[in-house]
């Protein structure tokens, strides 16, 4: 996993209240092998009509908005089924963070265990910054996971929270596996002094 401290990118507003994994990534593209590459797939049916002609009525196909690596969402976003995939496709497509009002509960976690960074603000902040973004599409953002603050250029400055072990290993670039094998030394150790037999320690 990369690991994530700084990011300054320019930001998409989005801006959709209620987006769930399957317009993040629909059902039908699950059968999929994430190491192909989901880029092609996420919000395939915001971005595509059903010919495969891209729709100019969003900002995901605008190039003002090309690059943007901060994906800036209303309410309630990554609600519905527990589909890991759904953060694999926004980070194919070249996101690394999301900015919004709530999340899912399982997205959310999804997300922070794969290196993607779920910001939630209040709603009256998520407004700002779609307003400012849409008025400036060349403004970045500036996330700072390590002082847990994000400021918008030319815009608004606030905090968010975190759960501290999810931010060390998001730092870190390790997941809750990576963070165990780095005790392995440690739990070696610790089995050499057991009697393997279950008659209590050795020596």
């Amino acid at each position: 996993m990369t690991p994530f401290t700084n990011l300054k990118a320019k930001g998409l507003p989005l801006g959709l209240e209620n987006v769930d994994t399957d317009q993040i990534l629909p059902a039908r593209f699950l059968a999929l092998k994430p190491e192909d590459g989901y880029a092609d797939y996420c919000f395939r049916d915001l971005r595509f009509d059903a010919d495969g002609s891209p729709l100019s009525v969003t900002p995901l196909n605008s190039k003002d908005y090309a690059g943007a690596m901060i994906l800036i969402a209303g309410s309630n976003f990554g609600c519905g089924s527990s589909r890991e995939g759904a953060v694999y496709a926004l980070q194919h497509l070249g996101f690394r963070a999301v900015i919004a009002e709530s999340f899912g509960d399982i997205f959310y976690q999804n997300a922070l265990v794969n290196g993607l960074l779920p910001v939630q603000t209040g709603g009256e902040t998520v407004g700002q910054i779609l307003a400012h973004l849409r008025a400036r599409p060349d403004a970045c953002i500036h996330v700072d996971l390590e002082a847990q603050t994000v400021h918008v250029d030319g815009g608004v400055r606030f905090g968010f929270q975190i759960d501290p072990f999810k931010k060390h290993c998001l730092l870190n670039g390790v997941d809750e596996i990576g963070f165990t094998l780095g005790f392995l030394e440690t739990i070696r150790r610790y089995e050499m002094t057991r009697d393997v037999s279950g008659g209590g320690r050795v020596g």
